[in-house]
């Protein structure tokens, strides 16, 4: 039984060792919009997991909430992540974050790649529907293609819809610089959703 036990420990720590390592070699990136995190916490398995950066900035996990990553370096959210589930454990966790995947990135196969991706697009635009575009294109970009908005359009409530997730874009606060979500790279079958504004909005 303690032979097991040791090889058991041995093995965990070779994965985390492993880690760690990938974690350094990422030391220096700035997290984006659309790329996806991987979060280990030692002291509770049930917390690992991927995670979005969604169009705000922004990652959720259990027992910390949202926490700020766009722009910020993988060890600047590690830090946060710790402290934010410091209160919920009776010594400070041991957490790893690493970066799974950028979502721009487009790997190469060898093979004929997908030439577009379809964006659908609702509500108050100048040209509602689907639109082809190429992999990589951006919110912001998006905008441009669908021809910019109505009149009527609520350009502070716009919605991205990629399958059950959602999220609420803030033109202005883009255009003004003051949001990254403009820079989010769409994916095939996101829907782009801008309601009609209110009659005091």
């Amino acid at each position: 039984m303690p032979r097991q036990i040791f090889a058991l420990c041995a093995g965990t720590l070779a994965l985390l060792a492993g880690f760690v390592s990938e974690a350094m070699a990422q030391d220096g990136y700035r997290v984006r919009n659309g790329d996806t995190l991987r979060v280990e916490v030692l002291e509770d398995p049930t917390l690992n997991r991927a995670v979005l950066v969604a169009p705000d900035g922004r990652i959720a996990l259990p027992l910390a909430g949202g926490i700020p990553a766009a722009g910020r370096t993988l060890e600047a959210v590690q830090g946060e992540l710790a402290a934010k589930l410091a209160p919920n454990f009776a010594a400070p966790p041991t957490v790893f974050v690493a970066l799974e995947r950028q979502r721009d990135i487009i790997p190469s196969t060898g093979a004929a790649t997908e030439a577009v991706i379809s964006v659908f697009v609702m509500g108050e635009v100048a040209r509602p529907g689907k639109l082809d575009l190429e992999p990589g294109t951006t919110v912001l970009q998006a905008f441009a293609e669908m021809g910019g908005f109505s009149k009527f359009a609520a350009t502070k409530r716009v919605q991205l819809r990629r399958g059950a997730q959602s999220w609420t874009l803030n033109y202005k606060a883009i255009e003004a610089g003051t949001s990254t979500a403009g820079a989010t790279i769409l994916a095939e079958g996101d829907v782009i959703i801008v309601p009609q504004r209110k009659l005091f909005e």
